[in-house]
């Protein structure tokens, strides 16, 4: 039973099953300046214990025996939980163990009751609810930066002094493809794939300051590579040991964006220049024609033979100009719905001489489910034979090994074609797609052009991964045909 005894707004509950102390204890309350309380009492474990649980009251002070049980073991029940409000343990004699597991357990202050007194009643008071009170506060900014650490879109972790992973939010796992256990102890070197970054970040571990934010590409657990923006700081954990806090960004879909949109731009430019020059030499190119027509029958046959060198390197000339302007426009396309397996399938039949002559192991690994899309089966046959055919060029006679897969993912359908070819320098990576460059003898540089043109004109994306002395992964992305339907 609670027993209201005043009514005064700092809320205090007494829970003693002996009524002479809880007056001896409210009357030395009472007795503080300025007092502003209001007093209950309870002699109830099963009671207080509710009590405390559902609130209403600002401090407690509990007697240290409360029947079969004990204040330390209401204490202990209410620490559970999650009771924020200061308690405070009273006993009638002094034990410092008793003193000792009290604070442990989160008693607020341990009073002696035989030692109690104005002064003392108030300055307990007085510290725990001041106490209280800035717990509270440092408890809401931990939950509010706890809460933003959590939810954060970007990565965000704490490494040690080793840059070995302490802790970490879910954006790092799902950036990173591991659980939090399989990243707690695992060093960031491991995630790293350039040695620039490998010795700048071995620098910061000796205590050299990272002052700007560093593009870095991560590895991931399903050993994909992410192009990341990451913010690094350190500071010494109690004065002596270095801990790293790092806030990663993750920017590879706005790089793949960045290339796509480059490629479009190199193509139109291009296309452009190409339709200009095709305009500008054809007009010329037909009067030379006419002119050579009108010749033929006016020369001897000595000169007919200077006329049909000529005539025959026009049409050279003319043929040029047609295949430049079919690279930098694919033409009219007539889409259909149609397997990717299939395609391919029809492609590799084109390409197998080649294939066996070379004595290249080919492994096929279809999804058992048929990748549809919306496509131009001619040209797209193209653009498949044009990257088998650089695959098999690039492989050792009785050694390549050509592995070519489609699969789903996110709503889009893979076409993965791997060799363990002479690989390309990453200095010739970026302007694969480029118009006129080839690293061939006797290339023209058109091929992949033509390519990218076909692939784009499907609403799809190429991606390369290559290695020098190791081999080339394209892998072409298209959209699901149900999707874009």
């Amino acid at each position: 039973m609670i027993t209201n005894i005043s009514n005064h707004s700092t809320r205090i509950l007494i829970i003693d099953d002996d009524e002479d102390d809880f007056f001896i204890t409210s009357d030395l309350i009472r007795q503080i300046p300025d007092n502003n309380f209001k007093i209950d009492w309870c002699y109830n474990y099963d009671q207080a214990l509710q009590s405390i649980i559902h609130g209403g009251y600002d401090i407690y002070f509990v007697d240290y025996r409360l029947g079969i049980k004990t204040g330390l073991d209401l204490l202990k029940e209410v620490c559970a939980k999650g009771c924020e409000e200061p308690i405070v343990l009273l006993t009638g004699k002094g034990n410092k163990v008793i003193d000792v597991e009290a604070m442990q357990v989160g008693a607020t202050d341990y009073l002696i009751k035989s030692e109690l007194s104005v002064e003392k009643l108030e300055r307990c008071i007085r510290y725990s609810l001041e106490r209280t009170n800035s717990l509270k506060k440092i408890k809401s900014n931990e939950r509010k930066y706890r809460n933003i650490f959590e939810h954060s879109k970007d990565a965000v972790f704490i490494l040690d002094s080793s840059l070995v992973f302490q802790d970490m939010n879910e954006a790092t796992n799902k950036l990173l493809g591991y659980s939090k256990d399989e990243l707690k102890g695992k060093s960031f070197f491991e995630l790293l794939t350039n040695n620039n970054h490998i010795a700048a970040f071995k620098k910061a571990a000796n205590g050299e300051e990272i002052k700007d934010d560093l593009e870095i590409e991560l590895l991931t657990k399903d050993r994909d590579i992410r192009n990341c923006i990451i913010s690094i700081t350190n500071e010494n954990v109690d004065g002596e040991k270095l801990q790293f806090q790092g806030f990663v960004h993750d920017i590879t879909n706005l790089k793949k964006a960045e290339k796509a949109n480059l490629q479009i731009e190199k193509l139109a430019a291009a296309g452009r220049l190409v339709r200009t020059l095709a305009h500008e030499v054809r007009n010329p190119l037909n009067n030379i024609n006419m002119s050579v027509e009108q010749l033929k029958n006016e020369v001897n046959e000595d000169l007919s033979f200077y006329l049909h060198i000529i005539y025959k390197n026009s049409n050279r000339i003319n043929d040029l100009i047609k295949e430049l302007l079919d690279f930098s426009k694919p033409g009219d396309l007539v889409f259909e719905k149609k397997s990717l397996q299939s395609i391919m399938d029809k492609t590799i039949a084109q390409a197998l001489d080649r294939i066996i002559l070379k004595h290249i192991n080919l492994q096929l690994r279809y999804d058992s489910v048929p990748a549809e899309i919306l496509a131009d089966e001619k040209k797209l046959s193209i653009a498949f034979l044009n990257m088998l055919i650089n695959a098999v060029e690039s492989m050792e006679e009785n050694t390549g090994k050509l592995t070519i897969e489609i699969s789903h993912h996110n709503s889009q359908h893979v076409v993965s074609i791997a060799d363990n070819g002479c690989g390309i320098p990453p200095e010739n990576l970026s302007r694969l797609f480029e118009p006129y460059f080839t690293s061939k003898r006797n290339g023209v540089g058109l091929g992949l052009v033509s390519t990218l043109n076909i692939i784009k004109s499907h609403k799809g994306n190429i991606e390369v991964q290559s290695k020098p002395n190791e081999g080339t992964t394209f892998n072409v992305l298209f959209p699901n045909a149900a999707l874009a339907g």
